[in-house]
């Protein structure tokens, strides 16, 4: 793998960004770790504990439930949500994450396979109990973010929940960075679209220095309808 280096990387988003092709480039990110999905500088190689505490300690009935994992990466959260006993699609926009997810895991349950975000399969819509969003809208520019937003929602079930991980920030703050971490108030967006929030966590998380982090979970009911 190429050395990772971080002005190169925001450098290239931006000018893809600026292109107007906010995910034309996340396939290098994946060919950059030349086969070996250690190699993905993003990659946590174990699910999120957030997620992991949800999914022990909410009361939602997760057997046989169907949930999604957007940009799925190298699968780890996709995995411990089928473990979880969920019937689980997962999903990235690069061929190469997706390889690497079925290689990673040859046995596995969860169906791996690529898809758009703003393009997907219209058989999704409102199919899944459980949609869980792992900073894919911190990546995108501008109104994409408002269009991923509204696109996650539009995969829920009603009365299904959607569980959004994330880098945040205050308000105002970082606003040129990239990744774009989100505010409270383009967090609560969720809200705004008519889902009702079942929990909320501000923390920072465990490098050095930390890297302040939302967690939050939604849930949506009979009616909802993005705006």
């Amino acid at each position: 793998m190429k050395e990772f280096d971080l002005a190169a990387y925001k450098e290239m988003v931006k000018s893809f960004q600026d292109r107007d092709e906010p995910t034309a480039w996340f396939d290098s990110i994946y060919t950059d770790a030349e086969g070996d999905y250690r190699d993905v500088f993003w990659a946590d190689l174990e699910p999120n504990p957030y997620l992991l505490s949800w999914l022990s300690n909410s009361d939602f009935e997760h057997a046989e439930g169907r949930a999604i994992a957007v940009g799925c990466g190298v699968g780890d959260d996709a995995e411990a949500m089928s473990k979880a006993g969920y019937e689980v699609t997962a999903f990235d926009i690069s061929p190469e994450a997706i390889r690497l997810c079925k290689e990673r895991y040859p046995d596995t349950k969860v169906h791996y396979l690529v898809a758009d975000l703003f393009d997907f399969p219209p058989q999704w819509t409102e199919h899944f109990n459980l949609v869980y969003e792992c900073n894919t809208i911190q990546v995108l520019p501008g109104k994409y973010r408002i269009k991923a937003r509204n696109a996650m929602i539009s995969l829920l079930a009603p009365q299904g929940y959607i569980l959004v991980s994330c880098r945040s920030r205050l308000k105002g703050e970082q606003e040129d960075d990239i990744p774009l971490p989100l505010d409270k108030e383009e967090i609560d967006g969720f809200i705004r679209c008519g889902l009702k929030e079942e929990s909320f966590e501000a923390y920072d998380d465990t490098q050095d220095p930390p890297v302040p982090h939302f967690f939050a979970s939604y849930k949506k009911p009979v009616m909802s309808k993005p705006g």
